[in-house]
């Protein structure tokens, strides 16, 4: 009896004994299983906090450019003189002499206009004048009478003082029949069109037996000479690049119609004004054409040299973030840090942009920034030596 009861005690503390190391592997288990969990939790924040803040890469602004750089615009070419060739009688037209292309010289008969009306009128004025000429001559031959007579105290003076009167009235109605005779024989020689001066004849808007009327409106003028021996070409210049164009300056020019050959023109004036809608300012250029190869009216590209400026820093066009707040750059500071500075574009170059102020050659500007990106927000350096910018 002894023995089972001493049996059975050692059996209850051997499984308490077992039951305590069963308690105690749990314990340490979940513990073990918690601390890996927070430890796991943990590097899963460090690494959803890392992966917040955007690697970047750095650039270092450009000094200059190393070619002259160039500015291409559109232009269009006009003849050096162009002249409206109206009528100043009015008839029908009785021949033309001259048609579109034909090269004419300064004087010479573009066309014929049958005036029967200024004939008419023409030969009234000189009708007249021949009256008071004739009465003019009878008052002549008058007043040397009296005079004479006076001279003998048969007529007093104030007769004598009207007939001279009298022959000073005949003797102007002689002077202004005259002058209207010499008008209308002046106005007859404009029934002969003429070429202004020496050109080619571009345009031809009347024909035989065609009723003309003077004047000068849009529209109807007969023919329109131009003078292209030499070219006159207009471009519009964006003020940016106002400053950089001068009087005197070369300029190449080519036009589609003969592709491969490049010519050359002179800036000869600026209108010195900017236009409200285009924001550019009128540039007239002057081009010599001996074989009369460029045509008026036509397009040309323009390219010009531009001077090379010195101290100005370039930057890739991806650089630049646009907003309300102007142009900008995304600098990193020594904090690691973002800071957007407002900078002036001074000239876009294509490949680059010419940055006027704003920016420093020490700055480390974010190439392609991430879009959202503002002050404050810190980034990661992907390259520790920052590129320099392509010039």
């Amino acid at each position: 009896m002894q023995s089972d009861a001493k049996g059975r005690g050692i059996s209850r503390r051997v499984l308490f004994f077992a039951l305590v190391l069963l308690a105690a592997g749990a314990i340490a288990v979940a513990v073990t299983g918690i601390g890996s969990r927070a430890s796991i939790a943990q590097q899963l924040a460090a690494r959803a906090q890392a992966q917040a803040v955007p690697t970047v890469s750095v650039i270092v602004p450009g000094q200059g450019m190393r070619s002259t750089p160039t500015l291409d615009l559109p232009g269009r070419i006009e003849a050096h003189s162009r002249a409206l060739v109206h009528a100043r009688v009015a008839g029908y037209l009785k021949r033309w002499t001259v048609d579109i292309g034909a090269h004419v010289r300064a004087g010479q008969l573009l066309a014929e206009i049958d005036t029967p009306e200024l004939d008419m009128q023409l030969m009234q004025a000189r009708a007249e004048l021949a009256s008071v000429t004739a009465n003019a001559a009878l008052s002549a031959a008058t007043q040397r009478r009296w005079q004479s007579l006076q001279a003998q105290n048969f007529v007093s003076a104030q007769a004598v003082e009207e007939k001279s009167g009298d022959l000073a009235v005949k003797q102007a109605a002689v002077n202004a029949s005259q002058a209207n005779v010499e008008r209308l024989q002046t106005m007859k020689r404009f029934a002969q069109v003429l070429a202004p001066f020496s050109g080619v004849v571009t345009s031809r808007s009347t024909d035989i037996g065609a009723l003309i009327n003077p004047g000068g409106g849009t529209g109807t003028e007969l023919f329109v000479v131009s003078d292209v021996s030499r070219l006159r070409l207009y471009v519009n210049v964006p003020q940016n690049y106002v400053s950089l164009v001068r009087q005197g300056d070369k300029v190449a020019f080519a036009v589609p119609e003969r592709p491969g050959e490049v010519f050359k023109a002179t800036v000869r004036s600026m209108s010195q004004a900017i236009g409200n809608a285009s924001g550019t300012m009128l540039v007239q250029l002057a081009a010599d054409n001996p074989d009369a190869g460029l045509l008026p009216g036509g397009f040309a590209s323009m390219r010009f040299e531009l001077p090379r400026e010195t101290g100005r820093l370039t930057v890739p066009p991806g650089a630049l973030i646009f907003g309300k707040a102007g142009p900008r750059v995304a600098v990193v500071g020594a904090d690691e840090k973002v800071s957007l500075k407002p900078v002036t574009v001074a000239r876009d170059l294509g490949s680059s942009i010419e940055i006027g102020a704003g920016l420093a050659a020490n700055d480390r500007v974010i190439d392609s920034p991430p879009d959202g990106i503002s002050d404050g927000d810190p980034v990661r350096v992907k390259s520790p030596e920052a590129p320099r910018a392509t010039r």
